[in-house]
């Protein structure tokens, strides 16, 4: 289990006029995966019925550039299982181990994600499939539910190749978002910082977090730019808080550190300073 530190750069809304401020942000993780198969419509739905204030959730974009929700940048056996190749023949399939950028949605529609149980308390989500991010807002626009969404751009700065091209995803990503007229409700989170400098003026408003996993991602003390975070953080002074707040979009006005301490269902912020990733 790791350290992982979290910076919030950009706006949200302010509170009303003498309205007591929101101490607590009770964050559905993955949809509250402690609670149902993870990523899931169903896991989504439970965790607003719940009464979770932002379901955080993550991103990955097909080949045919279809936005995913699912936390993995390849198919893992543990969580999904093949079902039939989408056509007969398809020298792709098995899809199972295959990375999502290189399957099409069509493709990825056919596996089960939803036949195993994590935990104890885990309910299963009997063949359930890897969902769109607009079917998640639908979803939240049909029950007229004020729950934000924490979404994560998995691009992987450490092996770019894994994942859809930074540009390509990020595009993606911020017209999904766009076009549901949500994006309000919307923060975006990435460990990737250049990701989060090329959607932010895509997405004006918008809050912008600012993930790292300590000193495997700032490389302080290490010559030229940590690939996680675009720039030298030996260039300002190894403040990881300054080099964010000066490098990614947003308002210095509206600068926010938030912290998040981690359980297997949701995340609860703390002060600024570390959250705990599984």
């Amino acid at each position: 289990m790791s350290t992982c530190l979290a910076l919030m750069v950009g706006a949200l809304s302010a509170a009303p006029a003498g309205a007591v401020p929101r101490t607590v942000d009770l964050q559905a993780h993955r949809g509250g995966l402690g609670l149902q198969t993870e990523s899931t419509l169903e896991g989504f739905s439970a965790a607003m019925r719940l009464g979770v204030t932002t379901l955080e959730l993550d991103t990955q974009v097909t080949k045919d550039r279809k936005v995913v929700i699912t936390h993995d940048r390849k198919v893992d056996s543990k969580k999904c299982a093949d079902t039939k190749p989408v056509v007969p023949g398809d020298p792709q399939f098995p899809y199972v181990g295959r990375y999502v950028r290189d399957l099409t949605y069509a493709q990825i529609r056919t596996m089960n994600c939803g036949y195993e149980k994590v935990n104890a308390t885990q309910k299963v989500v009997e063949g359930a499939r890897m969902p769109e991010l607009h079917e998640l807002f639908e979803l939240v626009r049909a029950r007229r539910s004020p729950v934000r969404m924490n979404i994560e751009t998995k691009v992987e700065a450490g092996a770019p190749s894994e994942t859809a091209p930074r540009g390509e995803f990020v595009r993606a990503v911020a017209g999904e978002i766009t076009r549901s007229g949500l994006a309000r409700q919307v923060t975006i989170q990435s460990f990737d910082w250049t990701a989060l400098r090329e959607i932010g003026p895509l997405l004006p408003g918008v809050g912008l977090i600012a993930l790292t996993n300590g000193e495997q991602f700032l490389q302080t003390g290490k010559p030229g730019a940590s690939p996680w975070l675009g720039l030298d953080v030996d260039s300002f002074g190894g403040d990881w808080v300054r080099a964010a707040k000066e490098t990614i979009p947003g308002s210095p006005r509206s600068h926010r550190c938030r912290a998040t301490r981690r359980t297997a269902g949701s995340a609860i912020p703390t002060s600024c300073g570390s959250r705990r990733r599984r």
